[in-house]
């Protein structure tokens, strides 16, 4: 079956294909792909991907870090696509939390980035969120509407957190 509506592609298929030019990129179960795309093309295609400019600077065991922008990430090495140390750091915006700098960090090793909140939209089960990271880059962070914590205005000062096994690294060639 082929189609063009990625939702579909999703909720229809135990197995599928994305094509690019022609040519399969990548092949697997929905969740596979998504959850671990293999191209830029495979992440930005099913849903939102964030891409952050990284250099890979170390391994430790089963885990890899990464520079981006002069803050320290995470990664398990089975989830780096990259082959040189200039990578692209993926995370889904719906994996992402999202607290005010005032709040305390968590201190469980998750990955960190700071930023400013430039927009939030209440989208019925989320709230999505806009965050301008400090070199100017923006983030979407997806915040699924659960309790009273309320609306993180534009403007606001914000500490995004995420776990290091929903990182993922791509070829930033």
């Amino acid at each position: 079956y082929v189609t063009h509506d990625q939702e579909e592609a999703l909720t229809m298929s135990d197995r599928l294909a994305i094509m690019n030019g022609g040519r399969v990129e990548q092949a697997g179960s929905p969740r596979e792909v998504y959850e671990e795309p293999e191209t830029v093309f495979v992440a930005n295609f099913l849903g939102v991907s964030n891409l952050l400019d990284a250099q890979i600077t170390g391994q430790h065991g089963d885990v890899l870090t990464l520079d981006v922008h002069g803050s320290r990430v995470a990664m398990p090495v089975g989830r780096c696509r990259a082959t040189t140390r200039n990578a692209y750091v993926g995370v889904r915006p719906e994996k992402m939390r999202i607290a005010r700098s005032s709040e305390p960090a968590s201190s469980n090793g998750d990955n960190r980035l700071q930023g400013t909140v430039t927009d939030s939209s209440f989208i019925g089960v989320s709230t999505q969120y806009l965050v301008q990271t400090a070199w100017g880059q923006e983030v979407t962070v997806f915040c699924q509407n659960i309790g009273p914590t309320g609306r993180i205005e534009p403007g606001a000062q914000v500490l995004l957190e995420w776990d290091p096994a929903h990182t993922f690294a791509l070829d930033a060639a």
